[in-house]
C-alpha cells in the first residue's frame, strides 16, 4: 500500500487498464448521447411521420430519419436513445435498491452472527429457491406495469447475492482489531456496522454493483421482450428489440440498431466492472 492509500492505489491500477478506460469513455459517450441525442432530432419518440410511404423506412439522411423509422413511422434515432435512457435509469435505480438491501442485510447478519445470522441467511436461501423470473412477473401482474414498480421489483429480488458477499466480508471484519476496539469502547452494534463494517466492504460493493448494472439491463430487456416491462408511451432497448424482431425480415434495421446499442452498452459495463474488480482487489487480477 502506497502513501496515497487504498483508493489512490486503486485509481492508479485502473488507469493502467486500457480496456477499462476505453469502456468507461464509450459508456460516458453512450450516456451523453442518450441524454442529448433526442434533442438533436426534430422528431418526438411517439411522433408519426405520415409523409412516408411505407411508414417503415431504412436509415437515411435525406428524410431526417438517421436510424430509419419503425413500422408505425416513428423515428428510430429518437426512440433508441430514449430507450437507452430508460434502460439505464431502470438499471441504476434497481441496482441502488439491490445494494441498499443487500449491504444492510449482509452486514447485519455477518456482524451479529449466531442464531440471527442463521435465520437471516435461511431466508435468503428460501428466496434463492423461488424462480426469480416468476417472482418479478407476479409483482408486475399484481401491482401493474409501471416504471417504478419494474426497478423496485428487480432490485427487491436482486439483492440476494450482494447480501451473501457482504456477509462473508463482515464475518472476517468482526474479528479485526479495530472492531474489537469499538466493542470495548461500548459502541452499539448498529454504529459499529455503519462506521466500521460497511465502509470496509465498499470496495467489494462497488465492484459487484458495477457488474450488477448490465445484469439488470439484460433482465429488464428480457421483461420488455416478453411484454412485461416498460409500456408505451415509454420505450426501452428491450422493447425496441422485441418490436424489431417482429419486423426482422422486412425491416432489419429495426432489430439491428437497438441490438447494437444494447450490446455495446453491456460490453462497456462488463469491461468497466472487470477493470474495477482488478483495481479494487488486485488479488483477483
Amino acid at each position: 500500500m502506497t502513501e496515497g492509500g487504498y483508493w489512490s492505489d486503486a485509481v492508479r491500477r485502473l488507469r493502467r487498464n486500457r480496456a477499462a478506460l476505453v469502456a468507461a469513455a464509450l459508456l460516458a459517450l453512450l450516456v451523453l448521447v442518450s441524454l442529448l441525442g433526442p434533442l438533436a432530432s426534430p422528431w418526438r419518440a411517439d411522433q408519426v411521420d405520415w409523409s412516408l410511404t411505407p411508414l417503415a423506412q431504412p436509415p437515411s439522411l435525406a428524410n431526417g430519419h438517421w436510424f430509419g423509422t419503425d413500422a408505425n413511422g416513428r423515428d428510430l434515432f429518437v426512440r433508441v436513445w430514449t430507450g437507452s435512457r430508460v434502460s439505464l435509469l431502470v438499471a441504476l435505480l434497481a441496482t441502488v435498491v439491490s445494494v441498499a438491501i443487500g449491504v444492510g442485510w449482509g452486514a447485519t447478519a455477518g456482524y451479529v452472527g449466531g442464531r440471527l445470522d442463521g435465520w437471516m441467511m435461511r431466508f435468503v436461501d428460501v428466496l434463492y429457491a423461488l424462480p426469480y423470473m416468476f417472482f418479478v412477473i407476479i409483482l408486475t401482474v399484481v401491482f401493474g406495469r409501471s416504471l417504478w414498480l419494474i426497478f423496485l421489483a428487480i432490485g427487491a429480488v436482486g439483492w440476494l447475492t450482494m447480501a451473501r458477499i457482504v456477509r462473508g466480508q463482515a464475518l472476517a471484519l468482526r474479528r479485526r482489531e479495530f472492531v474489537e476496539a469499538a466493542v470495548t469502547l461500548g459502541l452499539p452494534p448498529h454504529r459499529i456496522i455503519a462506521r466500521h463494517i460497511v465502509p470496509n466492504v465498499l470496495g467489494t460493493v462497488v465492484v459487484y454493483a458495477t457488474l450488477t448494472v448490465p445484469q439488470v439491463i439484460l433482465f429488464e430487456s428480457f421483461l420488455s421482450f416478453l411484454g412485461l416491462g416498460v409500456q408505451e408511451p415509454l420505450t426501452s432497448l428491450g422493447r425496441l428489440v422485441a418490436e424489431g424482431a417482429v419486423e426482422m425480415e422486412t425491416a432489419p434495421w429495426q432489430l439491428l440498431v437497438p441490438s447494437a446499442v444494447l450490446a455495446l452498452l453491456l460490453v462497456c459495463l462488463n469491461f468497466l466492472g472487470d477493470g474495477l474488480r482488478d483495481a479494487l482487489d488486485p488479488r483477483q487480477a
